[in-house]
């Protein structure tokens, strides 16, 4: 038996209602919980594409993509985990600033090429990009201020090169 891994799937899917619903609901009869979803249009407005973080046995994951590939409104599924990709997510953090700590956290979030999008009196609003080895960085730095809230978009993902997913 193979141990959990963490899997990323994109499926190219038809832009219609309904379509998230049953995808989501496929994964969760398998048992599988979501890790992240991502979910956009692509350069065809008729088209969107998901991307999809997943931990699970390798057994279990090619059913789940023999499974998605029989609904009607999927078009195309790729299991990429091993491909060579370029990923991003988005994340936001309001982060507690004292007067006092503000030039520290300041220092920080240039030192992650991140942002500050609000300043208001005893708080920061920071967005940060990248990899989720960054973003999980800078949040364990910045728990020592005290994190109010946290918002991360989830994975987004491309095939390096000619490739497509």
């Amino acid at each position: 038996m193979t141990t959990p891994t963490r899997h990323t799937i994109t499926a190219l899917v038809e832009n219609k209602p309904g379509v998230l619903a049953r995808v989501a609901m496929l994964f969760g009869r398998r048992g599988f919980n979501i890790h992240s979803l991502a979910v956009g249009t692509t350069q065809a407005p008729d088209l969107s594409r998901m991307t999809i973080v997943v931990e699970g046995d390798d057994h279990t994951l090619e059913q789940v993509t023999k499974q998605l590939n029989k609904l009607v409104d999927v078009v195309k599924v790729s299991d990429i985990t091993e491909v060579n990709t370029v990923d991003r997510e988005l994340t936001l953090i309001k982060v507690n600033a004292d007067p006092s700590q503000r030039s520290e956290i300041m220092q920080l979030t240039d030192t992650f090429r991140a942002k500050i999008l609000d300043v208001a009196e005893r708080s920061l609003i920071i967005e940060v990009t990248g990899a989720q080895d960054k973003i999980d960085a800078m949040e364990r730095l910045l728990k020592k201020y005290g994190i109010i809230e946290i918002m991360r978009t989830g994975k987004v993902v491309l095939v390096r090169g000619g490739g497509k997913t």
